[in-house]
């Protein structure tokens, strides 16, 4: 009997080490581009999908999306939003800073020379700014298969948990609003959903402290979602979901369409 206890929580434990090594990591760039120079930089960003196909490859990111904004709350700070994905809050913090991508973009290029490179990157970054960058940690997600490929679309929606209310609301997305986005999941009118809480930058003047991305495969499934009204809730359900709203402030709602992924 002392023996079985022992392998029950030796599997508990390397249960919740596995579940724990899934947590996703993600950085979000918000890039702005001058006008003038958009084409030259969707150019580079093309070229990009590559050197970041090899980061991959050598197991330093999880992924990376690169999406063009179709709305949100001031397009003209920014028209991009590029994410890379990690499995570690380290390689997180660390990221891909430009030495690394140059030595990557040896790898994928090797017909540029060294000059090349350089002055690839120096061009990309003079014509592109970031004006707001988050570092994120995925909490919850839903249940599903979605592929995630171009033309996908997303809504993100940056919250500020009220002051005081930060474990009420983190309760409310998990147990509240995640089973609502995964019955709509199942019947077919989203892809996926997942929320993700604020590591960087934090304190009072944050603009946000949590995250939700909501993926739809076409534009006709995104109205459709918004069209969706779930007339069966119970009042208890519904009191849930106020309750639940009421604990947060949704402060922007960008909506773009995804135009290079690497998985």
């Amino acid at each position: 009997m002392k023996k079985i206890l022992i392998f029950l929580i030796f599997g508990l434990l390397m249960a919740s080490s596995i579940k724990a090594q899934q947590s996703e990591y993600m950085v979000f760039d918000f890039i702005k581009v001058e006008n003038d120079q958009i084409f030259d930089y969707i150019e580079f960003k093309d070229l990009m999908e590559k050197v970041y196909r090899q980061a991959l490859n050598d197991k330093k990111i999880k992924g990376w999306d690169f999406w063009s904004l179709q709305s949100g709350a001031d397009q003209t700070a920014f028209q991009y939003i590029m994410i890379t994905y990690y499995d570690d809050p380290v390689k997180m913090m660390n990221g891909m800073d430009e030495s690394t991508l140059m030595d990557y973009t040896k790898i994928a290029y090797p017909h540029l020379s060294d000059a090349q490179v350089a002055n690839m990157f120096a061009n990309a970054l003079a014509i592109k700014d970031t004006p707001m960058r988050l570092y994120m940690k995925e909490i919850v997600s839903t249940d599903d298969n979605f592929q995630m490929k171009p033309g996908v679309l997303a809504s993100f929606d940056l919250m500020k948990a009220y002051e005081g209310k930060f474990d009420q609301y983190e309760n409310a997305e998990m147990e509240v609003f995640r089973p609502i986005h995964q019955n709509r999941i199942e019947q077919g009118m989203m892809g996926h959903w997942s929320f993700l809480r604020t590591a960087l930058p934090l304190g009072s003047e944050a603009k946000s402290t949590h995250l939700t991305m909501n993926m739809f495969k076409d534009y006709m499934q995104f109205f459709n979602a918004q069209a969706y009204e779930d007339l069966n809730q119970t009042a208890e359900q519904q009191k849930a979901v106020n309750e639940g709203l009421n604990s947060r402030d949704q402060k922007w709602v960008y909506l773009a369409t995804l135009e290079n992924v690497v998985r």
